[in-house]
């Protein structure tokens, strides 16, 4: 028998605050056809003053643990995919913990800005392959909107706020693509590309400075480097992109994610989208979207699903998984 790690619950939380495009057209020179035309974004969610990331992850974690029907002391671990924690220490991870009344395990906050959820849920499946933990909760968790250069119209009006949470559970399998739970995974950085989206400050800087990013770089990079990292991690397992059922791509931008589904071979009608309700929520959208998917009908047990994404560092990577 083969160990897996596999979803037993999922869940999200969006601040009440929904922002439309049409918001940001007094404060800055755009529209919401502007907007729209450029990335797919319709609108998104910004969290309340004095709302922090851990407290959308609690929710998130919350409603995780009802779809699982597990209290927070049936966890043995925490990672929480984060750029935008409450504090420099301690982590968001170990915040979220206590506010769970979790008084067991451990917790940990991953960094790898868009892609962090793909890296913390691989660190997941090893700690539950490795036997280090048998249920492990996932969140990647954001509030993007205190990084925001406001008078900058090519980033402000692309990201939200939110948090998703994905509970692994080991469960035995066949050693087959057949099994439940986590097949493959893959990732990748290269930090010679740090300069096309990174934030002009931090702790050694003692500033907390702003998000940049250079779009049309950061877009050349995404498509070609999505479409590889999803194959990989197929390759690994000898699947094809006929056998995926559904994409659960990072919502950036709907063009991005159309121009992958099509390099990978696979229609829009199985690729999960919510970037037009969510914006860029970084390490929060694949679990929004997984969650969402599943609340829609989409995603159903037995489904092939491959989530990927691609974020500052350059960082990157995919994992394949059987709902």
């Amino acid at each position: 028998m083969t160990l897996r790690a596999v979803v037993k619950g999922v869940g999200h939380y969006l601040p009440e605050r929904v922002v439309p495009n049409s918001e940001f057209e007094a404060t800055i020179e755009t529209s919401d056809e502007w907007i729209r035309s450029r990335s797919g974004i319709e609108r998104r969610h910004f969290a309340a003053e004095g709302q922090t990331t851990s407290d959308l992850g609690i929710r998130a974690a919350q409603a995780a643990l009802a779809d699982a029907g597990l209290e927070a002391n049936d966890l043995d671990a925490i990672i929480v995919a984060t750029s935008t924690p409450d504090l420099t220490f301690p982590s968001a991870a170990t915040m979220i913990q206590a506010g769970l009344g979790m008084e067991k395990g451990f917790a940990f906050d991953v960094q790898a800005v868009c892609a962090g959820f793909v890296f913390a849920l691989t660190n997941a499946n090893g700690l539950i392959l490795s036997g280090q933990a048998k249920r492990v909760m996932v969140i990647g968790a954001e509030t993007f909107s205190r990084i925001m250069d406001w008078e900058d119209r090519g980033t402000c009006v692309l990201f939200g706020d939110g948090a998703g949470a994905l509970i692994l559970e080991a469960q035995e399998g066949n050693g087959t693509n057949a099994d439940r739970g986590i097949l493959a995974t893959d990732l990748n950085s290269d930090g010679r590309y740090k300069d096309i989206l990174y934030v002009d400050g931090g702790v050694s800087t003692q500033s907390t400075g702003f998000l940049r990013m250079q779009g049309k770089e950061v877009f050349r990079h995404a498509i070609e480097k999505l479409a590889q990292t999803a194959h990989t991690a197929l390759d690994k397992i000898g699947m094809t992109s006929d056998e995926v059922d559904w994409i659960v791509p990072h919502q950036a931008n709907l063009r991005i994610i159309k121009g992958t589904a099509q390099k990978m071979g696979l229609p829009m009608e199985r690729v999960v989208v919510t970037v037009q309700d969510h914006g860029n929520t970084s390490a929060a959208s694949i679990p929004l979207a997984l969650s969402v998917g599943k609340q829609r009908g989409q995603i159903k047990e037995g489904d092939v699903v491959v989530t990927e994404a691609i974020g500052g560092g350059l960082a990157w990577g995919s994992v394949v998984l059987r709902w």
